[in-house]
This record gives C-alpha cells, sequence and structure tokens, in this order.
C-alpha cells in the first residue's frame, strides 16, 4: 500500500467508513426487530431532509414487505446496523412493521409415520 494512502483507505474496497458511523454512534436497537420481522415501506413524504445512503436502501428494499433477515442480507450489512437503521426508520414514519412470518404448521404424525413406513419397505 502507498504510504501517501491514509490507512482509512482500502485499495480493493475504497475509503471505509466504520458501521458506528451509519448508526451514529450507536450499537444497540429498540429490540422491535427479530429475524422475522416483516418491515414494508411507507411512500417518502415530497419535502424533508434527504435519507442517508443506507436507509435509502433500506427504505426501497422494503418496497414490499421483507423479513429483517433477508433486508440485511440484501443490503450486505451487518443486522445489528440493520436493526438501528430500521429503529430510525420507524420513528421517522416511513416504514411500517408487521406481524412476524409463522413458521409453518407441523406435519401431521401420521403421514410422517407412513413416509416411514413406506421407504423401509424399499
Amino acid at each position: 500500500m502507498n504510504d501517501s494512502v491514509p490507512l482509512w483507505f482500502d485499495d480493493e474496497a475504497g475509503p471505509l467508513v466504520r458501521l458506528y458511523a451509519m448508526t451514529g454512534g450507536r450499537a444497540g436497537a429498540s429490540g422491535r426487530f427479530d429475524l422475522m420481522t416483516v418491515v414494508r415501506a411507507v411512500p417518502l413524504p415530497g419535502h424533508g431532509p434527504p435519507l442517508p445512503p443506507e436507509q435509502r436502501e433500506l427504505h426501497l428494499l422494503c418496497a414490499r414487505p421483507r423479513t429483517v433477515a433477508d433486508l440485511a442480507s440484501d443490503a450486505g450489512l451487518p443486522l445489528g446496523v440493520v436493526r438501528v437503521l430500521l429503529d430510525d426508520l420507524l420513528t421517522s414514519g416511513l416504514i411500517g412493521v408487521g406481524p412476524q412470518v409463522q413458521p409453518a404448521g407441523l406435519p401431521d404424525p401420521h403421514l410422517l409415520r407412513r413416509v416411514i413406513d413406506g421407504l423401509r419397505a424399499l
């Protein structure tokens, strides 16, 4: 690495921004968001200050309802950072939070027994 290039610059990634800079130094969220919480965007008002780039990206990703886990994955951000940014968006009224995604019901035990018996018969 060139000695004249500052240490906060990475040759492959470009300028590095620490995650706490994205969240304004906050490390914890309110706890309203777990992995399966469904988040949806509320239309942006025509006025007001523009969103920071990371919040704008999350807002765009929420155009259709998404889980927090999907948002973190698609945005390429750590889950803790996504939770803090979502807290900010929720406080600003720019997202809505729906119920958690419910896991599928457990299969019928009689059906499972029949499948096991059929596999053993092979």
